[in-house]
């Protein structure tokens, strides 16, 4: 029976869900903002305090792996890896768009393709399908969303799109086998089961050598002066 603390902070929601056997005993979350080298150690104390445990307890610690912020993603994964050091702890990664698209999948039970989007800003998303069984069914890519993208795909079949980066695209995408999903945000609730069943298969990450999905390059911006 795996005691798992799941940490998630791909996107702007600062989340830790703490499951047993893939199921939640306990979740802190915040979805107002990218504060989460504030929240996220609180966060994981406050939920450990309230169940009375250590990390020593823990069977493992998983982080969602991107793609996604590369601020958040830094933060979540220096933190599990700082757990497994301290712990002695194994670090099991989930990737961040698998464990939205299950969360929909699950619940609606259809035999149609699931695209989970998270946003990486103007017309641009990090996105991927998958099928009903949570199986990959296309490589996951940053697509600059146009009229024609995912025209193949939509001719074909029914999709559900969601995720934070999918409200953007609702008035390019217009095939009637497009369906949107409101008020879908990533959360560490969506990793349990996934991390659960990697426990089980023993598919765990070096944690000297892990580093996240980034997808995309780091890019600085230097913020525009006015001229008086």
């Amino acid at each position: 029976m795996a005691l798992i603390l799941n940490i998630d902070t791909a996107t702007s929601v600062c989340s830790v869900a703490l499951a047993k056997e893939g199921q939640i005993l306990g979740i802190k979350e915040n979805t107002e903002g990218l504060n989460h080298s504030v929240l996220l150690g609180t966060f994981i104390d406050e939920l450990l305090k309230e169940f009375n445990m250590e990390v020593k307890q823990l069977d493992a610690i998983a982080v969602s792996m991107g793609p996604g912020s590369y601020t958040g993603l830094r933060i979540g994964v220096s933190m599990a890896k700082g757990l497994c050091y301290g712990g002695q702890k194994p670090l099991i990664a989930v990737n961040t768009l698998q464990a939205l698209a299950r969360s929909v999948s699950d619940k609606l039970k259809e035999e149609a393709w699931y695209c989970p989007m998270i946003d990486a800003r103007r017309m641009e998303v990090y996105t991927a399908f998958f099928d009903r069984a949570n199986r990959p069914m296309a490589d996951t890519k940053a697509e600059i969303i146009t009229r024609d993208s995912f025209a193949a795909i939509l001719s074909a079949r029914k999709v559900y799109f969601f995720g934070n980066g999918s409200h953007k695209t609702q008035t390019l995408i217009t095939s009637p086998n497009a369906h949107f999903l409101e008020n879908i945000e990533s959360s560490a609730a969506y990793m349990t089961e996934i991390a659960e069943e990697k426990f089980r298969e023993g598919h765990f990450e070096d944690v000297a050598y892990f580093e996240p999905f980034y997808l995309k390059d780091f890019v600085a911006t230097v913020p525009k002066h006015k001229v008086i």
